[in-house]
């Protein structure tokens, strides 16, 4: 878990990396960005930025797309996690959540979660004692724990999802849209639940809902065709309009 003296240490860093699909097709171009301990870090941009291929090079998940990463190095901790097995990258501390709400609807929603722990070799006890810590932050999961996953609403599957990858006893997690199609109430709830989750991992996140994500992030890093073409704190984008246009063109 996190703690306030550690706040400035560099957990993620993504060095002039370039991701080329297919063997032909280059979709960045020297991306560099970090991600300090306790940190919240928007990676924005239009549609085929290559956002969710950033996510992607940094949790190995390329290669089941036929993309891979042919120049720079992403290194987690100071080690080099190029290559890694993406089964790998979880026991080290980062996972990815994908767009989508991906759960197991056939499990329950407490099933679900335990689910993220089987990579951990804790005793039964430290593992419940994270399942409640996780409840502390969704305490919607906490009441709907014994309800089969597949029957909750779409918020509360996005809930799932990201308390699953909290479950695994990780640092850092990478979320892609996790506000995407929900409802203003869950949409609240969910904002609620990441902003408190900083002091437990972590979060480089995609979204489009710029309000949201600018309100919730320390630092942007905004993504133009595979370029980084922006870095900053994220309050003069949340605060200055003509400053957002010229940066996001919206």
């Amino acid at each position: 878990m996190l703690d306030d003296s550690s706040t400035n240490e560099t957990l993620l860093e993504v060095n002039n990396i370039e991701v080329i699909y297919n063997h032909v097709i280059l979709v960045l171009k020297g991306v560099s960005l970090n991600v300090p301990k306790g940190g919240i870090i928007a990676l924005l941009g239009g549609n085929g930025a290559g956002k969710t291929t950033t996510l992607k090079a940094i949790s190995n998940l390329l290669n089941s797309e036929r993309g891979e990463v042919t120049k720079g190095f992403v290194s987690y901790r100071g080690a080099e996690i190029h290559g890694a097995d993406p089964a790998d990258m979880v026991k080290r501390g980062v996972i990815q959540v994908m767009e989508g709400r991906h759960c197991f609807e056939h499990l329950t929603v407490e099933e679900n979660l335990l689910t993220g722990a089987y990579t951990r070799s804790d005793s039964k006890a430290d593992i419940q004692a994270d399942l409640d810590m996780v409840y502390t932050y969704f305490p919607r999961l906490k009441e709907r724990r014994k309800s089969q996953a597949g029957y909750t609403s779409g918020g509360e599957q996005q809930m799932v999802a990201i308390a699953r990858a909290l479950s695994g006893n990780v640092e850092m997690i990478l979320m892609d849209e996790p506000f995407e199609g929900l409802s203003p109430t869950m949409i609240e709830e969910l904002f609620e639940s990441i902003n408190d989750l900083r002091s437990e991992v972590s979060l480089l996140i995609i979204e489009h809902q710029l309000d949201l994500v600018l309100a919730l992030a320390d630092r942007a890093f905004i993504l133009d065709r595979g370029v980084v073409s922006h870095e900053g704190p994220t309050r003069p984008l949340l605060e200055d309009l003509e400053f957002r246009k010229s940066k996001l063109w919206v």
